[in-house]
């Protein structure tokens, strides 16, 4: 079951994907694994929830609540409850979040933001794991906003612990569409093979990758549709479909 959860949901927990920017160009969110520098204004909330389907058989589905509050500077707290199912065994997994911005992008050249969150796997009640994530977004013009992750993952399955990138756009070439695509990963020694054997001595090297398209008939709700490639670490095709709601 542990193994399943962090096949699964890996790419869930590699970076912190949580918010909406305050902006014409909607922040990536929702399934989508490469975060923003921004958080919305105190009291706004969200429930970002997809599903995911990939050509090996293998399936994930996410609702993640989040809420902005301000305890002396504004900070999301959001949480993850996800359901997955690989190599036709069943998990069930569970994340708590929190996210701070540090430099806001409307007013310097750069925003710079702060996540931090924790994992469970919600059948055993075992830590699955842990991140930290330093997201910077760069507005190149209105409609065009490029992020840029670094960070750290401990993945509490493995005892492993892991470096993490990621670099993302998000295009509003026409209203209400927007084009989003990243790229993001891990750097890292494989786990091993056996239980109780030392870690592979081969790292990590594939990247993941996801393309989408964004569609936001009103300005509280985005339809997405996407498609990836080894988002789970298992080099196969995703077909991606979510729902994000903001109120």
């Amino acid at each position: 079951m542990q193994c399943d959860w962090r096949r699964a949901f890996g790419a869930i927990f590699c970076v912190a994907a949580t918010l909406m920017l305050p902006a014409q160009v909607q922040a990536a969110g929702g399934a989508f694994a490469v975060d923003d520098a921004e958080i919305d204004a105190p009291g706004s909330c969200k429930i970002d929830s997809w599903v995911a389907f990939a050509s090996n058989k293998e399936f994930g589905a996410i609702v993640a609540p989040a809420c902005v509050v301000n305890l002396g500077i504004p900070i999301e707290l959001g949480g993850e409850l996800g359901r997955s199912r690989a190599d036709d065994i069943w998990g069930t997994g569970g994340a708590v979040s929190a996210k701070v911005n540090l430099i806001p992008v409307d007013k310097h050249p750069f925003g710079l933001g702060l996540v931090m969150g924790k994992s469970w796997d919600l059948i055993t009640g075992t830590h699955s794991g842990a991140f930290i994530t330093l997201p910077a977004t760069v507005a190149l013009g209105a409609d065009v906003r490029v992020n840029l992750n670094i960070g750290w993952q401990h993945n509490g399955t493995t005892k492993l612990n892991y470096l993490t990138w990621g670099a993302g756009f998000e295009w509003n070439f026409v209203k209400p569409l927007t084009l989003i695509g990243e790229v993001y990963g891990l750097a890292g020694n494989l786990p091993s093979v056996e239980p109780g054997d030392p870690p592979s001595p081969n790292s990590i090297r594939e990247p993941r990758t996801q393309l989408g398209l964004r569609y936001t008939p009103k300005d509280n709700i985005d339809f997405d549709v996407i498609w990836g490639r080894n988002i789970g670490g298992e080099n196969a095709h995703w077909i991606t479909t979510g729902i994000n709601l903001r109120f």
